[in-house]
């Protein structure tokens, strides 16, 4: 039995912030929620090329604050920040009051799981070998500091007649710690044989407990909050109602 779940959703609210942090009544909520997944489709479409993992919006009164974090701004910018103006007048006109864009540099893509993705989904539509396209990611996360990887390809790789499935792994992904900074990112790749999906996980440590992730600090290089701590309460000692255990003397055998 796959037990499976979003491994953003599932820590959101301990470790992992909400990407979208506006308050809207009951009226209001469903028509902005569909706008704010409008803005994000928009700006994925004309600026994909741009390496854009992450998108947050904010929303005050009467404005709206759009925070788009990308691996190559001058693409976003633009000549004399054309681009920018442009899009945020198409912002402005989508959601009909004042938008305002702040860019922040990804300065370590390669620990960036939906770019990491995007480029194992290149490397496949360029007819390379999926092994080699995945071994490759792997070990450039890696080497950036991730302290493990993980790789899922589903389709019909090297063309095979039948779908398959390809899971590679290195280091510790740890899943089901809350505390585990575990960056989650998905990708397609369009082949002539059809549609290939990319998931990747990159665990980059241990968050303390109480804090959220700060993004805005971890740009320049792999976060150095947290680590790998010791578990604690290993031993727990016997359960209730259990037989005591042997002593050690009498486990291992004495000198007569």
């Amino acid at each position: 039995m796959g037990q499976k779940i979003h491994p953003t959703g599932f820590r959101l609210g301990t470790i992992e912030p909400w990407r979208s942090r506006w308050y809207a009544t009951k009226k209001d909520f469903g028509r902005l929620l569909l706008q704010d997944k409008k803005i994000r489709d928009h700006v994925q479409k004309e600026f994909g090329s741009a390496g854009i993992p992450r998108i947050e919006i904010e929303r005050t009164s009467d404005a709206v604050n759009v925070i788009i974090y990308t691996a190559r701004p001058g693409v976003l910018v633009g000549r004399k920040g054309i681009r920018v103006e442009e899009l945020k007048k198409e912002l402005q006109k989508m959601t009909g009051s004042t938008c305002h864009l702040t860019l922040h540099e990804v300065k370590r893509p390669e620990l960036e799981s939906k770019l990491v993705a995007e480029v194992v989904a290149e490397a496949l539509e360029k007819r390379m070998a999926f092994r080699r396209a995945t071994k490759r990611a792997m070990q450039t996360t890696l080497q950036a500091g991730a302290k493990g990887v993980k790789i899922e390809l589903n389709g019909r790789l090297g063309g095979a007649e039948m779908a398959r499935q390809s899971k590679e792994r290195e280091g510790r992904v740890p899943l089901s710690t809350l505390q585990a900074h575990v960056d989650y990112g998905t990708a397609q790749a369009k082949t002539s044989y059809g549609v290939i999906g990319v998931k990747v996980w990159i665990y980059k440590g241990l968050i303390e407990r109480g804090t959220f992730i700060d993004f805005k600090a971890q740009l320049g290089g792999p976060p150095q909050r947290g680590g790998d701590r010791p578990r604690f309460n290993r031993d727990r000692g016997p359960r209730p109602g259990s037989a005591p255990s042997a002593p050690k003397e009498a486990r291992h055998g004495t000198d007569a």
